[in-house]
């Protein structure tokens, strides 16, 4: 009876010692789907070659991913540029870091009731983003175009509109959902990975690009105290390989820039 038990005790902890071996090389990361779940595809092989097993999490919002590293369920996420990640931490009292840039989307106009921003009209309808970091940017878009002037607020909100010749509209819209108000809108400013998700393509259907030396890169971003992980180490390595940089050039044809 003791010999049995004494091997059900060996099995069980040499079954522990493996899961917990197989733990410490699986890095969970969590994106939203396009273009960073697609990115993440081509970093899996890469750190295969180096022992790692990556799973990814898609998510199609910008808080479940960020409240899930913070908890420890992902290892790190992939989907947001610093200010968004700042005003998140101060907001969610959240502890969370980026580790390394990895590209750039450049927000764009869309619109499916003209085809050139100049036809644009007075009391047009415009959809924004409603957290405050992508609708600050969108306005800064807008505000390119020559549409409205703002005045010099870190983070704006419509009410920050100095100037309005065209008595644009503005309508305030959860992030993921502004591509689905374009049946309702005249034009809506859109992030280009809910672009892209919605079959829009960046350097073709957007009226207005933002400008390549935007501020925007979106990062790798892990809970503060695993910047130097062997996991992160290794992501960090992999995502910003010469072969993740090939493939978004190759990809995304300058909709998506690498940062790297």
């Amino acid at each position: 009876m003791n010999k049995i038990l004494l091997s059900s005790l060996v099995a069980l902890s040499l079954s522990l010692s493996a899961n917990a071996a197989d733990k410490a090389k699986t890095i969970i990361v969590g994106a939203t789907p396009v273009p960073h779940a697609e990115i993440l595809e081509v970093v899996k092989p890469i750190l295969a070659k180096n022992g790692y097993t990556l799973e990814i999490k898609e998510f199609n919002d910008y808080t479940v991913p960020n409240l899930a590293t913070e908890d420890g369920d992902l290892d790190a996420n992939y989907f947001q540029h610093l200010p968004y990640l700042e005003e998140f931490n101060k907001n969610k009292g959240t502890h969370l870091v980026k580790t390394v840039g990895v590209h750039l989307e450049p927000m764009g106009v869309y619109s499916k009731k003209i085809k050139d921003i100049k036809e644009l009209k007075e009391g047009s309808s415009v959809s924004i983003p409603n957290d405050p970091t992508n609708e600050s940017r969108a306005l800064d878009v807008l505000a390119s175009a020559g549409l409205i002037k703002l005045n010099n607020n870190p983070l704006k909100t419509p009410l920050d509109i100095v100037e309005n010749p065209k008595k644009l509209k503005f309508e305030e819209i959860e992030t993921a959902q502004v591509p689905r108000t374009l049946d309702d809108v005249t034009i809506a400013v859109i992030n280009t990975n809910y672009a892209m998700n919605a079959n829009l393509n960046p350097t073709k259907d957007a009226l207005v690009l933002e400008s390549k030396d935007s501020p925007y890169t979106n990062y790798v971003v892990v809970k503060a105290g695993n910047e130097n992980s062997p996991k992160t180490k290794a992501l960090d390595k992999a995502i910003t390989s010469p072969e993740v940089k090939k493939f978004i050039e190759e990809k995304y044809k300058g909709a998506i820039l690498p940062t790297f």
